[in-house]
């Protein structure tokens, strides 16, 4: 999937722990772990605007792009 998720690196660059962060923005501990594992489809913006305000970051410090075709394929070759 092109969208990579850094929640995990943002949390330890803040010193919070994912049941404190869970706790103040008002999900439970297991949607977050979703979050963080990137095993979402979709996630609301509310969501996302209490993460960045609650860690002080923006979007793009928890969400990356990564080009399909920037990925290497299963002999370490450039795809495309």
């Amino acid at each position: 999937m092109p969208i990579v998720v850094r929640l995990d690196i943002m949390l330890a660059r803040r010193k919070v722990k994912s049941n404190e962060l869970a706790r103040a923005i008002g999900i439970t501990e297991a949607n977050l772990s979703s979050i963080k594992s990137g095993k979402i489809k979709g996630m609301r913006f509310s969501t996302l605007e209490a993460i960045c305000r609650y860690l002080n970051c923006q979007p793009g410090d928890i969400l990356d792009y990564v080009d399909d075709s920037e990925t290497s394929g299963i002999w370490g070759q450039k795809a495309g």
